[in-house]
């Protein structure tokens, strides 16, 4: 941790549901300042002084330029529409400002590697909003994944009756949650990906030619130790379907562990069980069920206590830099390009 003599003087871009999430954590941060708010909907800045009774102490602005010059301003929160991400950072980021945006960074890897270098050439730091990735659970979770054996697949799925997004499909809106879990638990990417889908909700449009997927599946393949078959992954996801689910699981010859939000549910479990021989007669041992401590804390807190630490410090994250988001991005565009073709894509 730092130990900061002043707050960070910083900027919110973007007040809609999760900015205003964003918003009431640092405000509640002593290493933070909020200087500026920024949205086009000047009620909503109105609204949100009015809840966090912050009178005349945070500039409100509409239009977001003018915002990137606040006096005093050092880093901006930028939780717009995907599609707004690019030219904001750039402009952040060519301001001498460090940046932490909503995920994904962007919509395509190569104006996500731009920004990258960007930041490094300007020497701020760029970080990227996936909060999964700062759950005590998926932390918890990394550790423990040793304790599975060699692993033999997993499986997820991700399902609500809404939110749904005008700005991006299902895979990433949602998929991309459970990849970036995934991908920090095996400490890899995957190196296939096969994706299909269905469209309901909203039809083809210019933004959109084939319409934004309401529901999808995905099979990812990710690299195992040499002889051994790759690990295959399948991951459900929907914005159209009452019935909720948030759950994730990795199985292997020692165990499964099992990541599951459900409300009547333990965050994190660990199943212990083996076969007693990998012959027949396969005789089972377990499983036995333990339930995984898990320090109550929100991930969103610690996700923007983390990157007032890595302003401070002048530290890339160890978490979710904007390399590790660039690489993700990556990832979703082959999912894109194989829910399109049905052909599997590697990476």
């Amino acid at each position: 941790m730092s130990h900061l003599l002043r707050p960070i003087n910083l900027a919110i871009f973007g007040l809609g549901r999760w900015g205003s999430h964003l918003l009431r954590n640092f405000l509640a941060l002593p290493a933070a300042r909020v200087v500026a708010m920024v949205d086009p909907d000047r009620q909503q800045l109105e609204d949100l002084r009015d809840r966090f009774t912050l009178g005349d102490t945070v500039a409100c602005y509409d239009d977001w330029h003018r915002a990137m010059i606040h006096p005093g301003l050092e880093a901006v929160v930028i939780a717009t529409p995907a599609s707004t991400h690019y030219p904001m950072i750039q402009a952040a980021l060519k301001a001498g400002l460090h940046v932490l945006s909503e995920k994904p960074l962007t919509l395509d890897s190569t104006s996500s590697a731009v920004l990258c270098q960007l930041a490094a050439a300007q020497q701020r730091q760029l970080m990227v909003d996936h909060t999964y990735l700062f759950h005590p659970a998926v932390q918890r979770g990394r550790e423990l994944c040793p304790q599975l054996g060699p692993l033999r697949y997993g499986y997820a799925a991700r399902t609500n009756l809404g939110p749904v997004r005008p700005d991006a499909d299902v895979f990433w809106d949602l998929a991309i949650h459970d990849i970036s879990i995934l991908n920090r638990w095996l400490g890899r990417l995957p190196t296939t990906v096969a994706a299909w889908g269905t469209v309901w909700l909203q039809t083809p449009s210019a933004q959109a030619p084939t319409g934004l997927r309401d529901a999808g599946w995905l099979r990812l393949l990710y690299p195992n130790p040499p002889g051994s078959n790759p690990l295959e992954v399948m991951v459900h996801v929907s914005w159209a379907n009452s019935d909720r689910q948030r759950r994730l699981a990795l199985v292997g010859d020692r165990g499964t562990l099992v990541f599951d939000e459900s409300p009547q549910a333990h965050p994190l479990t660990l199943y212990a069980g083996h076969f007693q021989a990998q012959a027949a007669p396969f005789v089972p041992s377990g499983p036995e069920a333990e339930v995984v401590t898990i320090a109550p804390q929100e991930p969103l807190k610690q996700m923007c206590i983390h990157f007032l630490d890595c302003v401070a410090n002048d530290a890339p994250s160890s978490v979710s830099a904007g390399q590790m988001a660039t690489d993700l991005v990556r990832v979703m565009e082959a999912i894109a390009i194989a829910a399109e073709t049905g052909q599997s894509v590697d990476l």
